[in-house]
């Protein structure tokens, strides 16, 4: 097998939420893969930035709140003039509200959608952009969810938008493959972050959701590096439109 097809030496990836937890695992594994990484989020991303280092790669760190696309053109901008291109981009960060439909409020709603469906949007936008001005390919890897395949509960902004990123993946990736731009998705399971961080500490939802994973155990970051560096290398060259479930099987069960 030619592991040259793996390979990232060269390329730089953006990849945002990167300071904690599935985006700086991604970020770790893409910078051990040899990609050069751009990481974004609203806090400081000194962890990421040494893990990087420490990987052999190079970190460039931006603080935006990606709550709003008023970042997005400076964050590509920055990027090319780190780094003097674009060729990966890991649309990871995302936040989650719970609350009965019932008394879900449209600030829940507005928040979550924001961040997780029309920042993913733009974002993709800006960097496809960027892929055609280079005259180069291109890979962009969306975050999904275990709710883009099921209801869930409680969680109804949360589920319309990740339900909406493998839609707009799979809309993306069909109008984009002639310029060479792949679009997939990664969608995790039950994963050990602090966005499951409630769930886990009630005793009771946890043996519940640890009972139906054939794998036995919640996921943790390094489980989507093997992913996200295939989706992100030409190994995947001829994948497009598709979102890989890492679940430890749920959606077997």
């Amino acid at each position: 097998m030619n592991n040259a097809r793996f390979a990232l030496e060269g390329k730089t990836a953006i990849v945002t939420g990167a300071g904690t937890g599935l985006g700086q695992g991604m970020a770790v594994g893409l910078a051990e893969a040899g990609a050069r990484i751009v990481g974004v989020d609203y806090i400081e991303m000194q962890e990421t930035d040494r893990a990087v280092t420490a990987a052999g790669s190079s970190f460039c760190g931006i603080t935006a709140d990606l709550s709003t696309i008023a970042p997005i053109d400076g964050i590509v901008a920055s990027a090319v003039e780190e780094f003097g291109a674009v060729d990966i981009l890991v649309n990871n960060a995302g936040i989650i509200k719970r609350n009965d439909s019932i008394d879900f409020t449209e600030k829940e709603w507005d928040d979550v959608l924001n961040i997780n469906l029309k920042t993913v949007f733009f974002l993709c936008q800006a960097v496809a952009r960027q892929f055609i001005k280079q005259g180069t390919p291109g890979k962009i890897v969306n975050i999904a969810s275990m709710l883009s395949f099921q209801g869930g509960i409680r969680v109804p902004s949360y589920t319309a938008s990740k339900s909406g990123v493998m839609g707009l993946t799979r809309l993306l990736a069909c109008e984009w493959a002639n310029h060479r731009i792949n679009v997939n998705a990664i969608a995790p399971g039950y994963m050990a972050t602090n966005n499951t961080e409630a769930l886990r500490a009630d005793a009771a939802r946890s043996k519940e959701i640890l009972g139906r994973i054939p794998a036995g155990r919640w996921g943790l970051p390094e489980d989507l590096v093997g992913p996200v560096v295939f989706l992100a290398s030409p190994a995947s060259d001829y994948v497009n439109g598709y979102t890989i479930a890492v679940d430890g099987g749920w959606l077997a069960r």
